[in-house]
C-alpha cells in the first residue's frame, strides 16, 4: 500500500511538497514515482527515481520546478514543486515498482491513492 499525502490549493507561482511511503516494507519496491491525471486527460509520468538514487526521470512540462527526492530506508518518495501554474492542477498519485523502466511507462505494481494539488 501506498499512502499520499500534502496536496491541497496553491495560487499560481507557490509552492507544495507531496510525500508517499510504503505502509509496509516491500522487497519488490526498488523505485518510486508520481504520475498525475486532470479530468479529460491522460495520465502522464512526472517523476521518477530508484529508491537508491540515482538520475531522476521528469517529464520535460516540470523540468527545473519540480524535484523528486526519495528516503530508501523508509521507501518514502518526496515531490517538491516550486513555481506552480494552473496547468499543474491534477490528482496526483504515487506508484513503485522494481524497474524504473517499467515505471516510468505507467507499468507500476502499486499505486496509492492520490492526492490533490490545486493550483488557482
Amino acid at each position: 500500500q501506498l499512502v499520499e499525502s500534502g496536496g491541497g490549493l496553491v495560487q499560481p507561482g507557490g509552492s507544495l511538497r507531496v510525500s508517499c511511503g510504503a505502509s509496509e516494507y516491500t522487497e519488490s519496491i526498488n523505485c518510486m514515482g508520481w504520475y498525475r491525471q486532470s479530468p479529460g486527460k491522460e495520465r502522464e509520468g512526472v517523476a521518477a527515481i530508484y529508491l537508491g538514487g540515482g538520475v531522476p526521470y521528469y517529464t520535460d512540462s516540470v523540468k527545473g520546478r519540480f524535484t523528486i527526492s526519495q528516503d530508501n530506508a523508509k521507501s518514502a518518495v518526496f515531490l517538491q514543486m516550486n513555481s506552480l501554474k494552473p496547468e499543474d492542477t491534477a490528482m496526483y498519485y504515487c506508484a513503485a515498482n522494481w524497474d524504473l523502466g517499467l515505471l516510468w511507462a505507467g507499468r507500476a505494481d502499486y499505486w496509492g491513492q492520490g492526492t490533490q494539488v490545486t493550483v488557482s
